[in-house]
């Protein structure tokens, strides 16, 4: 075998390598990738009981409940629907109602989502005026608006 050969061999040895590894590194980013969703999502069925995933939203004000120990229930809400929620353990500093959440957990069998960790979101990015106040919400009823949201909402279902 000349010289030539074996660099090509070597090239085309390296080459497969690199397709290889990166193959391998794909499929394991893949696996291991989980968007939230929605209680919009989870309610409409799509989701199948029972496995894990993560639940984004805002926490309803007036839901919070502390049920003795180190477990809480509250309810976990987008723009249409609303989701229960379940959680033993410790509560992070920023998690308030009205506060955006994401929970890892699973849907059990009576639609309650069983959390097992709890993350707060808090958001350092700028916001119009209108769209704060909006998600504040009316003051008398805890409940937000979503009218900022309506368009992208309506496009949606057309």
């Amino acid at each position: 075998m000349t010289k030539r050969n074996q660099r090509l061999l070597g090239v085309v040895a390296l080459v497969i390598g690199v397709g290889v590894a990166a193959a391998l590194g794909f499929t394991a980013f893949r696996k291991n990738m989980m968007y939230f969703y929605t209680p919009s999502d989870l309610l409409a069925g799509t989701v199948p009981v029972g496995a894990s995933m993560q639940l984004g939203g805002l926490v309803e004000k007036g839901s919070l409940v502390r049920a003795g120990g180190l477990r809480v229930e509250f309810r976990v809400a987008d723009c249409a629907r609303n989701i229960p929620v379940r959680y033993d353990g410790v509560l992070p500093d920023l998690f308030r109602e009205g506060q955006g959440v994401v929970a890892d957990g699973h849907l059990d069998a009576d639609h309650v989502f069983v959390a097992t960790r709890i993350l707060a979101k808090h958001d350092e990015n700028y916001m119009p005026p209108q769209v704060a106040d909006a998600l504040k919400g009316d003051p008398d009823t805890g409940k937000h608006s979503c009218m900022p949201f309506k368009a992208v909402e309506s496009a949606a279902k057309s």
